[in-house]
């Protein structure tokens, strides 16, 4: 018998099933927060961000206090990494005291060795390559407006292609779902592994992978149309205007949003900067569901802690 899923590192990780269990308690979660509130009691879970965070913190705070537990919030140099202290000794150290760990950090290498000497739940809540728990997010409030049935639906990511592009690949393909990323040519466009990776996931689940260079022609019939800010933190401040001229065209305004189909949607990570990938009339406007993606980051971290912690995933093995 296959172990359970212990931890969540990449979008990767999840199998289509995975999801559906996720997205239906997040779901529970948002009509009643505290159905499960003792899941967590008496128990601690660890939020260690080495980047600043409005939406993830608030969403994993809550969620940690929704299931009963007590939330530890620890900022980079507030522990001894920065001092020489190894990953695995830190891993080691916070399971003994903690039920969960949730992190935010830059490199994808240091949640993956959290995730592999940890003993308790490492959460990837955003690296510079990935940001499952958002990806979750987005799932549910396209769950909400669509419904299961995506057959002959669009969804399209516009702008750089970063973490969040990579996991709206992976996830998408996961899902089964016509996926379109575009961005520029070039060192803006997503990792070839990525599209490698969500191609191959993407024929066995009956999915569809399109990467391009052209906003108008992913924006035509999309049910969704989804942005993130040009410049993510970590990036060089020496690349922003060679990086914002090469995205200038692929800025969401209601011409681009005109093309969609009539029940579209508009989706942003947020923060969003209004005037640069986003118009204001765009996101502030009928279209817009940001808000309830904002508030299903709590839904569905307390749906992961909850599965985590149970052993109930499964894993995409």
């Amino acid at each position: 018998m296959s172990q359970p899923l212990k931890d969540l590192l990449r979008t990767s990780d999840l199998s289509a099933s995975d999801i559906e269990l996720l997205l239906g308690t997040a779901s529970k979660f948002a009509d009643k927060p505290l159905w499960a509130k003792k899941t967590l009691a008496r128990k601690t879970v660890a939020i260690y961000m080495t980047k600043s965070s409005t939406r993830t913190r608030l969403a994993s705070e809550t969620a940690v206090a929704h299931l009963g537990g007590s939330p530890i919030f620890l900022r980079g140099d507030d522990l001894q990494i920065g001092r020489g202290e190894t990953i695995s000794d830190t891993a080691k150290i916070i399971s003994g005291f903690c039920s969960a760990l949730i992190v935010r950090t830059f490199a994808q290498s240091d949640v993956d060795e959290l995730g592999k000497y940890a003993t308790i739940p490492v959460i990837n809540a955003l690296t510079d390559d990935d940001h499952p728990t958002q990806l979750l997010a987005d799932w549910l409030t396209i769950r909400e407006n669509f419904g299961k049935d995506i057959k002959k639906r669009k969804f399209v990511y516009i702008g750089d292609g970063n973490n969040v592009a990579n996991a709206w690949l992976i996830m998408g393909a996961t899902m089964g779902a016509h996926i379109v990323v575009a961005t520029p040519a070039g060192k803006w466009a997503p990792k070839s592994s990525v599209v490698d990776q969500a191609n191959k996931i993407a024929k066995k689940s009956g999915g569809k992978i399109e990467v391009i260079t052209d906003p108008k022609v992913a924006a035509q019939d999309a049910s969704v149309i989804y942005t993130d800010v040009w410049m993510s933190m970590g990036d060089s401040e020496a690349d922003r205007a060679e990086k914002t001229s090469a995205l200038s065209s692929f800025a969401v305004t209601n011409d681009l949003m005109r093309l969609t189909t009539k029940d579209s949607i508009f989706m942003h990570c947020l923060p969003a900067h209004r005037g640069e990938e986003v118009a204001a009339d765009v996101i502030d406007g009928p279209k817009s569901v940001v808000w309830r993606q904002a508030f299903h980051r709590r839904t569905t971290i307390q749906a992961l802690l909850y599965h985590l912690t149970r052993g109930d995933l499964k894993g995409n093995k």
